[in-house]
């Protein structure tokens, strides 16, 4: 039984990360947007913004360094919210009903496509920094304190995708995605210590603003992995960040249960065809 669920967890794997290969733009325009923030958005505020001496840093950092963190997270969060869309997709062809009614558990098989999503998450982030070593951010990626920053990356990477997961529940069609941009991704990394740091916020008198970064589940997976960098304690933030990935992943199974979410949907739906949207 464990060996049978084991390959079928690879077979889900596998066949995301073909699916990847094939799609050749796939890559570039996930490294377009936080490239663009480095090279252009970060090199203008290099000198006009400064970041003052603040945990996790032991000096003045330029700009740059200090959102280098913020962009690796914007890595993670797209691609986790373009898996909804990937799960959207496959379930209007019908691809989701069959692997849903595999002799697996649910919550296995759910297990494997965020996997799948986490992984390529990964990927791109890990590209994203070499690429930005070599327009001169380096992040302090290799030394000891490279399991936390793992640690922290692979967290940060399943809680997006679990919330992307989550969301695929109740985006009924493609053109959907759209919304969900607008109101999940942006509000999420905007309000977010991704491009500014919390301090700044209070400063300015953005008290509401400053509350709602306090509370994002996105600061949170930013903060994990900025004070992993430097090996620093990143306090509450990894029991949030982990605390959302259960909460969202449990919610998505939840919401694919046939008698509850997707399935009853359908049901209600009376659609015989297996690419009905709930």
């Amino acid at each position: 039984m464990i060996r049978h669920a084991l390959q079928a967890w690879w077979a889900i794997v596998e066949r995301e990360l073909l699916k990847f290969s094939r799609q050749s733009g796939r890559l570039a325009s996930a490294l377009v947007r936080p490239l663009l923030w480095l090279a252009v958005f970060a090199a203008g505020f290099r000198n006009v913004f400064g970041v003052a001496i603040a945990e996790p840093y032991d000096t003045y950092i330029p700009y740059d360094l200090y959102i280098a963190p913020g962009l690796v997270g914007m890595v993670l969060l797209f691609n986790g919210m373009q898996s909804s869309l990937a799960m959207v997709y496959d379930r209007e062809m019908g691809l989701m009903r069959l692997l849903l009614t595999a002799p697996l558990p649910r919550a296995w098989i759910l297990f494997a496509k965020l996997s799948a999503t986490a992984l390529l998450s990964l990927l791109q982030a890990g590209v994203f920094v070499a690429v930005a070593a070599l327009l001169g951010t380096a992040l302090p990626v290799i030394g000891p304190q490279t399991p936390q920053v793992l640690l922290a990356a692979v967290s940060a990477a399943l809680m997006l995708g679990a919330l992307g997961l989550l969301l695929s529940v109740h985006i009924k069609q493609l053109e959907n995605f759209a919304g969900t941009m607008n109101f999940v991704i942006f509000p999420m990394y905007f309000m977010s210590t991704a491009l500014y740091p919390l301090w700044k916020l209070e400063e300015a008198g953005a008290e509401w603003v400053w509350w709602i970064a306090r509370f994002n589940p996105f600061t949170h997976a930013v903060e994990w992995l900025r004070f992993a960098l430097y090996g620093k304690d990143a306090g509450a933030s990894p029991w949030i960040v982990l605390g959302t990935l259960a909460l969202c992943f449990g919610l998505a199974v939840w919401g694919y249960d046939p008698q509850r979410g997707f399935g009853a949907l359908a049901k209600r739906g009376g659609g015989g065809g297996g690419g009905g949207a709930p």
